[in-house]
């Protein structure tokens, strides 16, 4: 997608293996900022602190930090190291996983010499494939776009939640790639970007990269979703996902679950936008999904810009007050209008899953 007019992916490897690079996004969008990571260590923090953040990007930057962490004799024993470093820094993007199997896959067969040059070729492998798995998903969901405007005849009115935008991808992103491949055919549309507290995803990330590509949108506070429903001002939801389960239900950022049943409750669609290696088929519904507990420093403090155009940090609660800070909930399927991914929209439920992935369905 766009930054300042020019195309650009979130992370692209720096020459002869000296390591990749990022967008900052703790940053955003006060700021933009590159940053370099060169060890495995340091892809590490970038996904625990959420430098890099998404389901899919943060599957991709731990590909790379497995890369990273390779010598030119990577021994087993190196290899199950960095992945265990690597899968212990976000629990429940079930991408982290699927990406270090996939690279286990390839590497462990391989004799310790050879694992370098094929860990940053699978690697890099990885990161395209999500870019091609995005904009499938974006011309499969414009369809459902293109249908609500040539009913209504008038600008598509959506609503999103966090930042499943390119920002959380390699590229085009998951959610907003059928707003994305919808706005550049011409369909008029326009998004309601919640805020997304307590990290602020919404106003800081969806709407610093719908600014950047020209989409029309207004940044509303969370507890405003509802009020719009009710009053007719949004035709359909459209959430990512950080894992799905194998009978449709979804974990997705704190705050979808009210969403998804403000939307059942007047009647508006509820779309969730995710690509095949998202759906995690050994977990047979939600209740199995590990639920994230960050730091209470998120919801005790926020993150601004300063008149100097540095960022600093405020508290917003009194000192004595404890503050928990659960980062994601699960959207029971019921509650879901359709599923989106690279091969199609289908219901959400077990047997839809299993249409569009029959191979995935019998893992």
């Amino acid at each position: 997608m766009n930054i300042h007019g020019t195309p650009t992916r979130t992370i692209r490897p720096l020459p002869d293996f000296a390591g990749v690079e990022i967008i900052d996004q703790t940053l955003l969008p006060h700021r933009l900022e590159f940053r370099p990571l060169r060890t495995l260590d340091d892809a590490a923090e970038a996904i625990a602190v959420m430098r890099v953040r998404g389901a899919p990007l943060i599957g991709v930057t731990a590909a790379y930090g497995l890369a990273l962490g390779l010598a030119d004799e990577a021994h087993d024993a190196t290899l199950e190291t960095g992945c265990a470093r690597l899968l212990a820094t976000r629990p429940t993007a079930v991408n982290l996983r699927w990406a270090l199997e996939r690279m286990q896959g390839v590497l462990v067969p391989l004799p310790a010499a050879q694992r370098r040059g094929a860990a940053w070729r699978e690697a890099a492998a990885i990161a395209d494939e999500d870019v091609a798995l995005n904009q499938a998903i974006g011309r499969h969901g414009m369809a459902l776009l293109r249908a609500c405007h040539e009913r209504r005849a008038r600008t598509v009115q959506v609503m999103t939640h966090c930042n499943a935008g390119w920002l959380a991808t390699v590229d085009w992103g998951t959610a907003l790639a059928p707003i994305y491949a919808a706005f550049d055919a011409g369909i008029p549309v326009h998004v309601w970007v919640s805020e997304t507290r307590p990290r602020n995803q919404g106003a800081s990330l969806t709407a610093w990269e719908l600014a950047q590509h020209g989409v029309p949108h207004t940044v509303i506070a969370d507890n405003a979703a509802g009020h719009l429903m009710q009053h007719g001002q949004v035709d359909l939801v459209i959430v990512g996902a950080d894992r799905v389960a194998a009978n449709g239900d979804v974990a997705n950022k704190i705050g979808t679950y009210m969403k998804a049943l403000a939307a059942h409750d007047n009647g508006v669609p509820f779309h969730v936008a995710v690509p095949g290696p998202t759906i995690d088929w050994r977990l047979a519904d939600g209740t199995g999904i590990p639920i994230e507990e960050r730091a209470a420093a998120e919801v005790t403090h926020i993150p601004g810009a300063t008149e100097d155009d540095g960022v600093t940090s405020v508290r917003l609660t009194p000192p004595q007050s404890a503050a928990a800070n659960p980062a994601f909930d699960v959207t029971p399927a019921r509650l879901v209008h359709s599923i989106v991914t690279e091969r199609g929209v289908c219901p959400a439920t077990a047997a839809g899953l299993a249409a569009l992935y029959p191979h995935g369905a019998r893992a």
